[in-house]
């Protein structure tokens, strides 16, 4: 049986390798270090389908070691003692590569396991895991290991892996293949920087081409498109893609690019994320706009409700206008700076007992107890104001509030530098 087209496909050489030429280009570190033969530990973090597996391949191969190769999803202990039996066998006489795949289902005592082999020098790993190694990977096994980040493969580099394998496919066959041109660039775009799922898209196309005349085989840009993955469905709700989308989203209004947010936004609804866009639009709009324009809060909103009323895809016409309205208001977040110092403060102990006039005084007997008995009440006095700590005694005079310098809060400002002025302080 004839292997998948991007096992048949796997580059041999680093100069094979598509795209991470931050990391593999002539002159960088990690081609240094592959280059040297004198392999550290590493973890190879990135998205599926980017090259961690053929490089830690070619990295087994020009270093001379036994790779020995497990999954972090199936791998039991006993699997990787196994591993580190190798070293003993003839085979690992000059040392034992252990190709760790998806390090991060591995629970604490294996990766414990892991660690006290490493530590001895007689296994050299290599782990990779598509999510955040700091978040996911025991520690003592990251200061033992070099991290290095694989990114998404560009469209362009993709498409050279693309037409690599329609040109290995042409070899292979006894037809003709006739590629429409665009075909590439389909395929290349489709696949969300994932160079594997670009030669998969290659083999259904060549499984669904149709005989032409004269022994041909045709692929064309509809099938490609019919074919190839959508690149919008990397992506899990419980993993770095959701946050870091969320974190562009948020972080794009707050600096007022109404493009880039309703590109986020688009993604997020295009993998079915109404929830999180929604929620993250509610916090946005207290958060970073806040004083400086209050209706954004309603209007946001009644955006949300709208949008969760209609589902999608119609829900998706009130959110553009939320994100646009968020994205063109003026920011503040001065409001949000407030109460976060305030938690610091609560947090860390500063309080103390609530004032006695400010005590709820609505039942019997509170008056015996001292309590309400000289609280002012605001509404009986001039613009409704009158002097009165409210804080309790040992936060006397701390501010957490400090006005913007946008009209709305500048504005607010006026208001209440007028109604100190004109203070009326009870006698007494």
């Amino acid at each position: 049986m004839m292997a998948p087209l991007a096992d048949r496909l796997r580059p041999q050489t680093l100069d094979d390798v598509v795209g991470q030429s931050h990391l593999l280009g002539n002159g960088k570190v990690l081609r240094r270090i592959i280059e040297s033969n004198r392999i550290p530990n590493l973890i190879f973090y990135g998205p599926s389908g980017v090259g961690k597996t053929t490089v830690a391949r070619i990295i087994a191969r020009q270093c001379g070691k036994k790779l020995v190769r497990l999954n972090g999803t199936t791998a039991s202990t006993a699997d990787l003692r196994d591993a580190f039996e190798q070293v003993d066998t003839i085979d690992g006489r000059d040392g034992v590569l252990l190709y760790l795949d998806e390090i991060q289902y591995l629970n604490k005592k294996q990766q414990q396991t892991l660690l006290e082999y490493i530590e001895s020098g007689k296994i050299t790993l290599i782990a990779s895991t598509t999510e955040n190694p700091y978040f996911y990977i025991y520690n003592a096994i990251l200061s033992r290991s070099t991290v290095f980040e694989f990114k998404p493969c560009q469209p362009e580099e993709i498409e050279i892996a693309v037409k690599r394998a329609f040109t290995l496919a042409g070899e292979e066959t006894d037809a003709q293949l006739l590629v429409e041109p665009q075909v590439y660039r389909q395929i290349a775009t489709a696949c969300g920087g994932d160079v594997r799922k670009a030669i998969n898209a290659v083999e259904m196309c060549l499984i669904a081409a149709r005989p032409g005349p004269h022994d041909t085989l045709q692929v064309t840009v509809q099938d490609a498109k019919e074919l190839a993955q959508r690149s919008s469905m990397r992506y899990d709700r419980d993993g770095d893609a959701h946050y870091d989308i969320l974190s562009a989203f948020q972080k794009s209004i707050r600096g007022s690019d109404e493009n880039a947010a309703l590109h986020y936004l688009a993604r997020l609804l295009e993998a079915g994320d109404l929830p999180s866009a929604c929620r993250r639009l509610l916090v946005t709009a207290s958060e970073d706009i806040g004083m400086a324009y209050p209706m954004a809060a309603v209007i946001v909103k009644s955006c949300v409700d709208s949008a969760l009323q209609l589902g999608l895809p119609e829900g998706s016409i009130p959110l553009a206008q939320a994100v646009v309205t968020l994205c063109t208001s003026p920011k503040s977040n001065t409001s949000s700076e407030a109460i976060f110092q305030a938690l610091q403060d609560v947090r860390d102990g500063k309080f103390s007992d609530v004032p006695d006039y400010l005590k709820d005084a609505h039942y019997q007997g509170a008056q015996k107890l001292g309590r309400g008995i000289e609280y002012r009440y605001p509404h009986s006095y001039p613009n409704g104001y009158v002097p009165q700590q409210y804080l309790p005694d040992t936060l006397a005079g701390t501010v957490y509030y400090q006005f913007g310098d946008n009209k709305m809060e500048q504005s607010a400002k006026a208001y209440r530098e007028k109604i100190l002025s004109q203070a009326v302080t009870p006698k007494g």
